[in-house]
């Protein structure tokens, strides 16, 4: 499937590079810039499109606006369901076909992992990609990417401390994705508990082609462990969180939060069922009547009855898109007339003090030279069987 966004308005602003300049740049002329992305709007982890329809709609509402000097945003987006071999094809697709001027946000642990190097190689600024693996944030190896997601590595050790704080005595179950996107939070827990994460530590894998884990989730339990943390897609944590139920296991429970969608996670599970389960976000829960009245969810909805009509409001995988919209608006701001590759790539990793309406009040996008992550602040939550509920401060990333 091929999801291709095409939206246009008239320019509020002059045009600062002549059309002979425009021309000369791969993916910018005097009156377009186009963006490759790539989202699994198909396969396994499906619901996590939303995020890319998100941003689409957000592209569409910076077109409306007119923000970036003059220009439209042409957003190809294409589909890779999912799969490292089809991400590689999409990713030469934007490349050489397209020949976009930057992919951005491109999202999924196991497609970036196939596409960062041949990226990086060609100096395609890749930026600000959906995914938490903590070794896209190298700038030595990747000095074209930067992160879109807190790092699996940082949510993982604020799980570790909360367990080590709360059940000190625990064994702790750990279901994870085999790749990149569980092992960080598998690593993460064993660096915190050290010597003793041999003993502590019962970690059980499951494949994204895996059925169901429900055999796995058996497992972990007859392992005794007192804690559960789940670093899955949403399709598998809520086969997870059911099979919990189904069996009557009732450990400390966190999820990580690329699964704490109440309705792509919690939902399907049924909401009363999920009570008590820990997470962390980032990001305000559009589910929490408490933001009502907040001036950034206001905003959030605005656009949302505008941009994304008929949709799910309570998915946070359309949340992320509008976040990821807000920066690279911000980015296109930076970069000015000078829509260079190196500048991209050089502005991507100088924004500083970015307030997103919908963030956690405290919480900002910082990048620099040193940095390539744009989340580094964190804050527990708990499911209290309606909304997501914010306890203890905000966490930071070098903590």
């Amino acid at each position: 499937m091929l999801l291709r966004h095409f939206t246009r308005a008239l320019g509020l602003l002059v045009v600062c590079a002549t059309p002979a300049l425009a021309a000369e740049l791969p993916g910018v002329t005097a009156t377009e810039i186009k963006i490759g992305s790539i989202f699994p709007f198909s396969g396994p982890a499906s619901s996590l499109g939303n995020t890319g329809k998100g941003l689409i709609a957000y592209v569409k509402s910076m077109n409306d606006r007119g923000v970036v000097n003059g220009r439209k945003i042409d957003l190809v987006a294409y589909d890779d369901a999912y799969s490292p071999p089809k991400a590689v094809e999409q990713a030469r697709k934007l490349a050489e076909s397209d020949e976009v001027a930057f992919m951005f946000g491109q999202l999924g642990t196991p497609g970036n992992a196939a596409t960062i190097k041949y990226l990086n190689a060609k100096k395609i600024p890749d930026v600000f990609i959906v995914t938490g693996a903590n070794k896209f944030a190298n700038f030595q190896e990747y000095p074209y990417t930067t992160t879109g997601l807190p790092s699996y590595d940082t949510e993982a050790r604020v799980y570790a401390k909360f367990v080590g704080k709360t059940l000190p005595d625990a064994k702790i179950a750990i279901l994870y994705q085999n790749d990149d996107l569980g092992k960080d939070f598998v690593t993460a827990f064993k660096d915190v508990l050290k010597e003793k994460a041999a003993t502590k530590i019962v970690a059980i894998s499951y494949e994204t082609a895996d059925p169901t884990v429900d055999s796995q989730i058996v497992n972990l339990k007859a392992s005794g462990a007192g804690a559960l943390l789940i670093a899955a897609t949403p399709k598998f944590a809520a086969q997870a969180l059911r099979k919990l139920h189904d069996i009557g296991w009732k450990p400390l429970t966190m999820i990580n939060m690329v699964s704490s969608s109440v309705s792509a996670t919690l939902q399907p599970v049924g909401l009363d069922k999920v009570e008590g389960i820990v997470s962390a976000a980032f990001f305000k829960d559009p589910n929490d009547t408490k933001w009502a009245a907040d001036a950034g969810m206001k905003e959030y909805r605005a656009f949302f009855d505008k941009y994304l009509a008929g949709s799910d409001f309570a998915d946070l995988n359309y949340l992320t898109g509008f976040q990821q919209g807000v920066i690279l608006e911000q980015l296109l701001k930076q970069c000015g007339s000078d829509l260079t590759r190196e500048n991209v790539a050089r502005q991507a990793r100088n924004i500083k003090d970015l307030q997103i309406p919908t963030a956690l009040p405290g919480i900002l996008v910082n990048t620099d030279a040193g940095n390539s992550k744009a989340w580094t602040q964190l804050q527990l939550q708990r499911w209290n069987g309606k909304v997501w509920e914010a306890f203890g401060d905000v966490l930071s990333g070098a903590e």
